[in-house]
């Protein structure tokens, strides 16, 4: 956190305050930096080439005016950076009511159509000039990554299932598909990782972060990603104005045979949903993580779709094998019951004067003891604050010692969440307590309530005992 700080300084001239931000899936940790007159992203990486392709990636797109984030500093190590801050706003928060129903509303399509718009130049215009060597791992997607990610697929998900194959067939296909996926040239930038999650949206206009795992490739492969992401919900006449509406931007770059478009597009959704199932198989069957098992049911929906959609008759047995997959019980869709159905009860609370019980008659729930942290109660000037004092907040933000100990607890709360909405359980119980329930209780409470309602969309309801305060979380 220090060099970040430091950092900020040079660049800025001014002292920041820092606040750690969650990150999504990355081994990058992220800060947003605040002063009297500037707020900055600060990135600090783990891997220099990955924080050099993304530098180099995001000054080469600003120069062609894309809506990417402007980089403004970077260590003399280059491990770590200052981008703009986009705010807190993505796409893939933006449009969660219609996720969760599928129903999206006349605003979430408009917005996804206008990101979808934007897609095309990222590819064409952001290719023009660009030295794709700067990309991250490797320069242009060819064939040797294609079969790594179709044997990932093999050894990661399909051996799981016990569905007995031939490996030479398989394999046989899986060279077919590959010439079929690199059956042209391809001048354009691959973003690799589009998704909702990687764009932001500040003021109405969209941004795009996250692309240094991009390289060289074909088109298709990044709507595909997009418009038949397994958990995205999006309905069959979205999707089909989300494919139209890129035709449509991709035209002022390229001829666009709408046709031929279609055929290979069929094509990209099939493969990246194979690569995705690969990855399902690893994080979940194989690694036992929740999100990732529950993923796979909306993947094999999306698959069963396709393969009665395309007789993909190039690849006869990889093409059976996939609708034998679908045919498996245990990857059928649920439906899941409504998430409001569950109410979530946080508190924060003193072990001098015991555990809040719990009135729903159901016992039990998470008791998390937050007195292993510094306490800010031994100082007189925090004494008669609380947790939601922001000198109280910057005292425990400060050495990060509270986001280790918060990290654990969200992982245990959203698996147990997860599994409550699973089964239509409708009171789950946490509560936090620290010696007076003034200081480090209240801020572990406040921010696993906000937590939850924010991940999951249920309704909160968080009290604070000892302060009297009570807040309702609703989306």
């Amino acid at each position: 956190m220090e060099e970040i700080i430091t950092l900020f300084k040079n660049v800025t001239g001014e002292e920041a305050t820092c606040e750690k931000l969650k990150g999504e899936g990355s081994n990058r940790k992220y800060y947003r930096l605040r002063s009297a007159h500037h707020t900055l992203i600060g990135v600090v990486g783990t891997n220099q080439e990955e924080n050099r392709s993304f530098i180099t990636l995001a000054n080469h797109f600003h120069g062609k005016g894309l809506n990417v984030p402007k980089v403004v500093g970077v260590s003399e190590d280059g491990m770590c950076y200052l981008q703009e801050d986009l705010g807190e706003d993505s796409l893939f928060s933006l449009i969660q009511n219609g996720v969760k129903s599928g129903d999206f509303s006349a605003e979430e399509r408009a917005l996804i159509l206008k990101v979808i718009s934007l897609l095309p130049a990222m590819q064409f215009k952001g290719a023009e000039g660009l030295d794709f060597n700067a990309c991250y791992p490797i320069p242009a997607m060819d064939r040797r990554s294609i079969i790594w990610d179709l044997n990932y697929f093999k050894y990661d998900f399909l051996k799981f299932t016990g569905i007995e194959f031939s490996e030479p067939k398989l394999e046989d296909d899986f060279e077919r598909l590959c010439d079929m996926i690199l059956g042209e040239e391809s001048n354009t930038f691959l973003y690799r990782d589009f998704q909702s999650r990687n764009v932001m949206v500040k003021e109405g206009n969209p941004y795009f972060i996250d692309f240094q795992g991009g390289r060289k490739g074909p088109i298709y492969y990044d709507l595909a990603s997009f418009a038949w992401q397994a958990k995205a919900n999006f309905p069959d006449d979205l999707r089909e104005e989300m494919v139209q509406t890129y035709m449509a931007a991709a035209k002022q770059y390229a001829p666009i045979d709408e046709k031929e478009f279609r055929r290979k597009l069929a094509l990209f959704v099939l493969f990246r949903t194979i690569q995705v199932l690969g990855a399902y198989g690893f994080r979940g069957l194989f690694e036992k993580k929740p999100h990732f098992i529950e993923s796979i049911p909306f993947a094999m929906a999306n698959l069963r779709e396709l393969l009665a959609k395309n007789d993909y008759k190039e690849i006869p047995y990889l093409t059976s094998l996939l609708k034998e997959l679908t045919q498996l019980p245990q990857f059928q869709k649920r439906e899941l019951p409504d998430n409001k159905a569950l109410i979530v009860k946080v508190f924060s609370f003193s072990y001098k004067k015991g555990i809040p019980a719990d009135d729903s008659g159901n016992g039990g729930g998470y008791v998390f003891d937050c007195r292993g942290v510094h306490n800010p109660g031994r100082y007189e000037m925090y004494k008669p604050m609380t947790g939601l004092d922001k000198p109280v907040i910057d005292f425990l933000e400060e050495n990060g010692e509270i986001y280790q100990f918060l990290d654990h607890i969200y992982a245990l709360a959203d698996a147990h969440v997860l599994r409550y909405m699973e089964r239509g359980f409708t009171s789950l119980m946490f509560s936090c307590g620290c010696t007076g329930g003034r200081h480090r209780s209240v801020y572990s409470a406040q921010h696993l309530a906000e937590h939850i309602s924010k991940k999951f969309g249920v309704e909160v309801r968080l009290k604070h005992v000892e302060q009297g305060i009570e807040q309702v979380f609703k989306n």
